[in-house]
């Protein structure tokens, strides 16, 4: 399957969800817009975006999305970006807000881990994607640290010693925002390896 033959789904609830429809325009994928746990059927891969993850988890659960979205990653691609590699990870340190994530991904992040809102920036990073490194524009907005990965998680790109861009199996996450402008090339990585292996 091509990926301008994929269907991909953007949890729509909260966040910056619109700039990810246009990347996958530009890539040539088919957007879709996800609010509700029938939004899910028919997808190939979703997209979970930066935004807050405390409503962002509210939603969640006021939506009845929290089993849909868990189940659905049981053999579809799942991406969490920023807010989205939050509710992707096992455990969340310091977890004052009481947020409850997807715990998908056997990593453990601190929220805020650059800085707040204030201490946002932009950097390049480089990523190694199957062997070929690139280096990548991206953004950090009240971007989560990884403080610990599973043996089974690889890290794709290493900001000042922490893993910023990770991979098990069928899923990725990034601290920082890879959608804020035209490069669809870590995009393109995900649409095209992501969907031809299970999840580990």
């Amino acid at each position: 399957m091509t990926r301008k033959n994929k269907t991909i789904g953007v949890l729509a609830l909260q966040g910056d969800f619109e700039r990810h429809e246009h990347q996958l325009r530009l890539a040539g994928a088919r957007p879709k817009q996800v609010r509700l746990a029938e939004d899910l059927s028919d997808l190939d891969g979703l997209i979970i975006p930066g935004g807050e993850s405390t409503t962002m988890n509210y939603l969640i659960d006021r939506f009845d999305m929290r089993r849909p979205l868990i189940e659905f990653a049981d053999d579809k691609p799942i991406w969490g970006t920023c807010a989205g590699m939050i509710m992707l990870a096992n455990k969340i340190e310091n977890n004052q807000a009481g947020i409850e994530p997807l715990r998908l991904m056997d990593i453990d992040v601190v929220r805020n881990g650059y800085g707040r809102q204030i201490f946002s920036f932009t950097d390049t990073i480089t990523v190694t994607l199957n062997g070929a490194s690139l280096h990548l524009e991206t953004t950090f907005i009240r971007a989560p640290r990884i403080i610990r990965c599973g043996s089974e998680v690889e890290a794709l790109a290493v900001y000042k010693d922490s893993p910023v861009l990770v991979r098990q199996g069928r899923l990725l996450a990034g601290s920082f925002h890879a959608e804020l402008d035209d490069d669809t090339r870590l995009l393109e990585y995900f649409l095209e390896d992501f969907f031809e292996q299970k999840r580990s």
